[in-house]
């Protein structure tokens, strides 16, 4: 899984990325302020959310997702680039995975996650 992050002015100009790279993310960026926002935008600590698709039945408020996951480097984009005043856009590594449901062990999620460690973009 790869961020892209820009400027909202011009979203065709990349200023940086961010790999995940299976316990944490890999930064890209020539210019060493937008380094160091990448950094504290992926910053490894938990991030808090509120996405009702990762409550129980019956719960509410918000999750915290812990460090090192799929789930937080998407968390941490979504979460902390704003304030970093950076706008991103996900890019899925090239896979060819398919989704059979019947074949299903485990959820979608795991399976992305399961398939982004074997099979990392260059």
């Amino acid at each position: 899984m790869l961020a892209e992050f820009f400027r909202d002015a011009e979203p065709e100009s990349v200023v940086g990325t961010a790999r995940w790279t299976g316990t944490g993310a890999d930064l890209q960026a020539e210019d060493p302020k937008v380094r160091r926002a990448l950094a504290r935008v992926f910053r490894p600590t938990a991030v808090l959310v509120d996405d009702p698709s990762l409550r129980s039945f019956g719960t509410h408020g918000p999750e915290l997702i812990a460090s090192g996951s799929v789930r937080w480097f998407i968390a941490c984009a979504r979460a902390r680039a704003a304030a970093e005043k950076l706008s991103y856009r996900l890019v899925p590594s090239p896979s060819g995975m398919g989704w059979d449901p019947a074949g299903a062990h485990g959820t979608f999620r795991e399976r992305v996650e399961r398939r982004e460690l074997q099979d990392p973009a260059p």
